[in-house]
């Protein structure tokens, strides 16, 4: 993550538990970068005018002016409590971190005894782990990809396909998508074939965003490439 993303991110993450407060050590594990950097880009926010402020004590941190934080959300505990289960395997699909944040968000922008009711009543369900991982979806090569598809532009991957062939190509991401048997695989277009083409994620041994936007391609563009064993599109209404 880039000074600008981690600046933008740490707003947002102080304004989704505000007006509780976060210390510069638990920010500094979140973002994966040292405590004195945190207070540096704290001081930095703070003279670009975000009411931003410090909490002292024991339980002190940092915390966002109550003026900043979410309005109450209208969900009850128990759909709170739905969409947490629902969450709680995305550690290896796309979005993983965006899908924690938005949690989050979620309970932390609900009423204060809906939000404490939500906590209990998830305190009440225990998810069993499994032995042998849900998703294999390689996490440091899908954030390349989650970023080249915000971004619309292309990618340059080393791809090793079946007989174990190591190739460089240029691609144009097309869409993420999941298999029943947990694989995850990039629909692109690759250059190098002029065509449509699927690359399983664990075979993608390096991934290099390019500044080469990406051309309109529709969507149905690359439906040709998708197995039908794949299943596609979550639904968001």
């Amino acid at each position: 993550m880039n000074r600008t993303d981690r600046l933008y991110a740490i707003v947002e993450d102080l304004r989704a538990i505000s007006p509780r407060c976060r210390s510069a050590r638990q920010l500094a594990l979140r973002f994966e970068v040292s405590s004195r950097t945190i207070e540096r880009d704290i001081s930095a926010l703070q003279q670009a005018g975000v009411p931003i402020y410090a909490e002292v004590g024991r339980r002190g941190g940092y915390a966002l002016d109550k003026s900043m934080s979410l309005p109450p959300l209208n969900f009850t505990p128990a759909e709170a409590v739905a969409v947490a289960i629902a969450l709680s395997r995305t550690e290896q699909q796309p979005f993983a971190d965006e899908a924690r944040s938005a949690l989050r968000k979620l309970v932390a922008a609900m009423p204060g005894p809906e939000g404490e009711r939500a906590r209990q009543l998830a305190a009440r369900v225990q998810i069993l782990g499994d032995d042998k991982p849900e998703s294999r979806y390689t996490g440091s090569i899908g954030r390349v990809i989650e970023e080249a598809l915000l971004k619309g532009v292309v990618l340059r991957i080393h791809y090793s396909d079946a007989q174990g062939v190591l190739t460089t190509r240029e691609v144009e991401p097309g869409a993420f998508v999941g298999g029943r048997s947990g694989w995850w695989y990039l629909v692109a277009w690759c250059r190098m074939r002029d065509a449509v083409r699927v690359f399983r994620l664990d075979r993608i041994a390096e991934a290099v965003l390019t500044e080469d936007p990406v051309p309109g391609r529709p969507l149905e563009a690359f439906d040709a490439g998708v197995p039908d064993m794949i299943a596609r599109t979550p639904v968001l209404d």
